[in-house]
């Protein structure tokens, strides 16, 4: 393997890797192809965190605001399994790059869910990368923590993608932001942009306009 094509695949595995890191909340969103709007990043997709008391309650009826962060399961390493590697090491036409990826890759797809979450109906922020259109109106889309995942990046773990179908078509486009709001599901969904942990039957999908309103 020439030498460039070596530092190519040794580059990818270190992205994925942090990538995988960064999905369980263990790094912020520098791989980010574009700046992410202020109240939005993969770090602070609240606009900074909000306390444990405000994040947990919610008035009577009304949907429960959460974070990127509940999202993975506290004992989630993503890392462990490549604990120790020295991806440097890997010499020109080793096949344990590839390999390497190609693991990296099924433990982001295979990113363990929160059962605690499933049901719950929430309201959270995201990016929308569009799955299915109408009219002129996004019908099913995916939700992600931070600008250019799926797009100009490679999907974050599956507990890190909302799989999400509105009950009305939206008007927004790719990479909007937007407050989703419905019944969170523990149910995986493979499409051609990601593999999502979670669904949401959105009640509502509006425009993101800072804080919690």
């Amino acid at each position: 393997m020439p030498i460039a094509q070596k530092t190519l695949s040794t580059s990818k595995a270190f992205t994925r890797l942090s990538m995988l890191i960064a999905g369980a909340g263990l790094a912020a969103a520098a791989w980010a192809a574009e700046p992410a709007p202020k109240d939005t990043t993969a770090a602070n997709p609240l606009g900074g965190k909000a306390s444990p008391a405000a994040a947990s309650k919610a008035a009577p009826g009304q949907p429960r605001q959460i974070t990127w962060e509940e999202l993975v399961p506290k004992d989630w390493d993503p890392a462990k399994e490549f604990n120790g590697m020295d991806l440097s090491a890997l010499d020109d036409g080793d096949p344990r790059a590839n390999e390497l990826l190609m693991k990296m890759q099924e433990v982001s797809n295979n990113a363990p869910t929160n059962p605690a979450m499933n049901g719950a109906e929430i309201k959270i922020p995201g990016f929308i990368v569009p799955l299915e259109e109408a009219k002129g109106e996004v019908t099913e889309f995916l939700l992600v923590p931070y600008f250019g995942a799926c797009i100009h990046t490679p999907p974050p773990p599956a507990n890190q993608i909302l799989h999400v179908v509105p009950q009305k078509g939206a008007k927004f486009r790719a990479m909007d932001t937007v407050w989703v709001t419905g019944k969170l599901q523990t149910l995986r969904n493979d499409s051609m942009m990601g593999v999502s942990g979670y669904h949401v039957s959105a009640a509502t999908v509006t425009k993101y306009t800072g804080g919690s309103k």
